[in-house]
């Protein structure tokens, strides 16, 4: 668990890296200035809200390869300039925008489908090339129970609803430290 003013730092990381980015400058944040909690390893995605809560971006990493502050520093310009669903973030959105952050926890396969709790667990279905990922918010933002969970886990991978029936379909769940602005 990260304290609160940890919290207050990565949330401030992402939005400064967003800014900052606006007049060409995508240095990391410098690693001295940041409290130790926040230098190890760990995924991490930002999500971008419009004021309605309408998704503006989302993206992130589920492996933890670098520091944590990296990840969130990485994720949020991937999230504002490079999320492929969505037109880039311009400089006027930037102060309506509602940001989120994931620290990801570990990933762990699923062998029983009824030990996936809804809320709790983050889902990431692969089968074949495709994979597909749903933080554990979504879910209980869109009050789907398991079953429909894991269907548009399957649809965000690009497989038909089901496919986590399938045998040779991965399923591994996740859990993660969530909190926003």
């Amino acid at each position: 668990m990260l304290s609160d003013e940890n919290r207050k730092q990565l949330l401030a990381i992402a939005r400064i890296s967003i800014e900052c980015a606006f007049d060409g400058c995508f240095d990391q944040p410098d690693e001295a200035q940041v409290d130790e909690a926040l230098r190890r390893p760990a995924g991490a995605f930002v999500t971008l809200r419009t004021p309605d809560g309408d998704l503006r971006g989302c993206i992130g990493s589920i492996q933890a390869r670098e520091p944590l502050f990296r990840a969130v520093h990485s994720s949020a310009l991937s999230a504002a300039f490079r999320d492929p669903r969505f037109t880039q973030v311009q400089r006027e959105e930037l102060d309506h925008l509602h940001l989120e952050i994931s620290v990801m926890g570990p990933i762990e396969r699923v062998e029983r489908f009824e030990e996936i709790e809804v809320g709790r667990d983050g889902l990431i279905v692969t089968r074949g090339g495709y994979a597909g990922l749903l933080l554990p918010q979504v879910a209980s933002e869109y009050g789907w129970d398991r079953e429909t969970f894991l269907d548009q886990t399957c649809v965000k991978a690009g497989l038909p609803k089901g496919a986590w029936r399938q045998p040779g379909t991965v399923v591994e769940k996740f859990s993660a430290e969530v909190f926003e602005e």
